[in-house]
C-alpha cells in the first residue's frame, strides 16, 4: 500500500503540491487528473524521488521512504515510466531490458555478475529479458537498436523496462504523450494486463478523459496543488467541482 501523508513542496511563494493525503490500494488503478499547473506531475515526482518535499512523508509497504533517493526508491518497488522515453538508445531493445533484469537481480541478491557467474547469469538474464518481451510483442525486435524505433514502440520498451523491474507500484505519467491514435491502443492494452495482478498498485496521470474513463477504479483531482475530489470515476465526473477546475463549461456539457 503506497501513502502520502501531507505531501508539500514551494517553487519560491508558489506552493506547487499543498499537503496532499493519499492512500493508494493494490489492485486499483488511480487516475491523477486536474487542469496545466494542478501539480499532478509534481505530485509524482515528489512519491517517486525527483523532488524532495518540503513537509509530508511518503510510506510504500510501512516502509517510510522520504529520505530515500530516487534510485532507492525504485529499489523499494516503485516504478516510473515519464512523458519522455528514459531508454539507452544505442543498445538493442534486448539489451536495454536485460539490464533492467540485471539491476533486479544485482538489488536482490547484493552482487554483481562476478568472472566465473558471468556466462551462466548472461544466458539467465537474456532468457528473462525475452520473456518479458514476449509479453509485450517486442520478442520479434529484440536485436533492433532503440535508436531506430517508432516512437509508440519506445513507449512500449520503457513498460517492458518497468516490468523488468518488478515494482510493486507502477507510476504512468501520460503515457499515450507523443503516440498517434493508431499507436496508443496497445500501451492501453499493456497497461490493462498489468491491472490482472491485483498484487499491483497503479496510478496514471492522463489529459486524455476517454482513457481516464476506461482504465481508472478511482480519480482523484488535483487543483492548484490541492485534492479537491477523491472517488469513483463517474462520482467525480459528475461532481462540480470537476467540472468547474478541470473540465471548464464546454466540457463539463459534454461529460455523460
Amino acid at each position: 500500500m503506497l501513502q502520502t501523508e501531507n505531501l508539500t513542496i514551494r517553487f519560491g511563494g508558489h506552493v506547487a503540491v499543498n499537503a496532499v493525503s493519499c492512500t493508494f490500494a493494490p489492485g486499483t488503478l488511480t487516475a491523477i487528473v486536474g487542469p496545466n499547473g494542478a501539480g499532478k506531475t509534481t505530485y509524482f515526482n515528489l512519491i517517486s524521488g525527483q523532488l524532495a518535499a518540503h513537509e509530508g512523508r511518503v510510506h510504500l509497504n510501512g516502509q517510510d521512504l522520504t529520505g530515500l533517493s530516487a534510485s532507492a526508491r525504485t529499489r523499494a518497488g516503485l516504478g516510473r515510466a515519464f512523458q519522455l522515453t528514459n531508454l539507452f538508445p544505442n543498445l538493442s531493445v534486448l539489451e536495454n531490458v536485460r539490464l533492467a533484469v540485471q539491476a533486479t537481480e544485482v538489488g536482490a541478491h547484493h552482487r554483481g555478475l562476478n568472472l566465473w557467474s558471468v556466462w551462466s547469469e548472461h544466458a539467465k538474464l537474456t532468457a528473462q529479458a525475452q520473456i518479458i518481451l514476449e509479453q509485450v510483442s517486442m520478442l520479434a525486435q529484440a536485436q533492433v537498436p532503440v535508436a531506430s524505433l517508432p516512437h509508440g514502440d519506445q513507449r512500449k520498451l520503457e513498460v517492458a523496462l518497468l516490468m523488468a523491474l518488478k515494482p510493486s507500484v507502477y507510476m504512468f505519467d501520460e503515457p499515450t504523450a507523443g503516440m498517434s491514435h493508431d499507436e496508443a491502443p496497445v500501451i492501453l492494452d499493456l497497461i490493462r494486463n498489468l491491472k490482472k495482478d491485483r498484487s499491483k498498485t497503479i496510478l496514471l496521470v492522463e489529459h486524455k478523459m476517454e482513457v481516464v474513463r476506461e482504465l481508472a477504479d478511482r480519480i482523484i483531482v488535483l487543483h492548484n496543488g490541492q485534492l479537491v475530489a477523491d472517488g469513483e470515476p463517474s462520482q467525480v465526473m459528475a461532481s462540480s467541482v470537476v467540472q468547474e477546475a478541470y473540465l471548464g463549461t464546454q466540457s463539463a456539457k459534454a461529460v455523460p
